[in-house]
């Protein structure tokens, strides 16, 4: 019976630290430099990490513009799990929730897309990792956001249109499924906006996102690659007056150019991958 009860209060004693601000949870504090944002991450037990977020082009980027924190998570937490979906796990060297939420009074604006990334040490840079970066709406269902994976140990980035949750999460999906949910989101995402676009700008880019699957179905890589890289180029060539491609803090038009040009980004990360893949004898 003590020992029992002796577990428990363990127990009680580990929830409610880590409900106390600076141990499994901390506000960042950014620094502005120009058009970048960065910030420390530093957690209980040692996982820590830098923040980057770099803007194309910016307006009313301050350090009050965003509220930034990370939390540590329960790399076995089911409803976080859900969110990842089937084959996608947290890495229990760094189970870290980030936080990225404009805040009231942000008058924040970008064009296109942002880059951020997450680099720590708490992680280990393998060949043919399966290592990514997700980002999720707030309470939302994550999707792979990845647009590169470097070593040192690891730095995990990619862009996006928008802000919410991030964490590094590790997806062991078969790739050619990867791939195919991948197109299928840019599609999806091409449908649902070709109306903010001029008919002729919309035929365009679906005949080459049309031949950069037709081109990965045929299995030729290096066509895929460069007809996703062809789609992206396009999509920035167009943004502005053809495609709507501005973000704004606390509502506004959506940023149909961030939306396909990041989609795009982690789509082609997918087929470098695969395509650097070692060939089975």
């Amino acid at each position: 019976m003590r020992n029992r009860w002796c577990s428990v209060l363990i127990s009680f004693l580990v929830l409610s630290a880590s409900s106390v601000p600076g141990f499994g949870q901390a506000a960042l504090v950014p620094t502005i430099s120009g058009n970048e944002l960065t910030a420390r991450i530093e957690l209980a037990g040692g996982v820590a990490a830098d923040l980057n977020i770099t803007f194309e082009k910016v307006v009313g980027l301050n350090a009050n513009a965003l509220a930034l924190s990370a939390t540590v998570v329960d790399p076995s937490d089911l409803t976080l799990l859900s969110r990842l979906g089937s084959g996608v796990s947290i890495p229990s060297g760094f189970p870290v929730l980030v936080r990225i939420e404009p805040s009231a009074s942000s008058a924040l604006a970008f064009e296109g897309v942002y880059n951020l990334s997450l680099y720590t040490h708490n992680l280990t840079f393998a060949p043919n990792s399966p290592l990514r970066l997700y980002r999720a709406p707030a309470g939302g269902n994550f999707q792979d956001m990845t647009g590169y994976l470097q070593a040192g140990s690891v730095r995990a980035g990619g862009s996006g249109p928008g802000f919410s949750e991030f964490l590094i999460a590790a997806d062991t999906r078969a790739v050619d499924s990867v791939i195919a949910g991948k197109f299928d989101a840019v599609q999806s995402q091409l449908a649902a906006n070709s109306a903010a676009m001029s008919p002729a700008v919309a035929a365009d880019l679906q005949q080459r996102l049309n031949q950069a699957r037709a081109a990965y179905d045929a299995g030729s890589l290096a066509a895929a690659i460069d007809a996703v890289a062809g789609f992206a180029d396009q999509v920035k060539k167009q943004s502005g007056a053809a495609i709507p491609n501005v973000w704004r803090a606390n509502g506004g038009p959506t940023n149909v150019a961030g939306l396909l040009r990041a989609g795009a980004d982690t789509l082609k990360f997918s087929l470098v991958f695969k395509s650097n893949l070692p060939t089975l004898p």
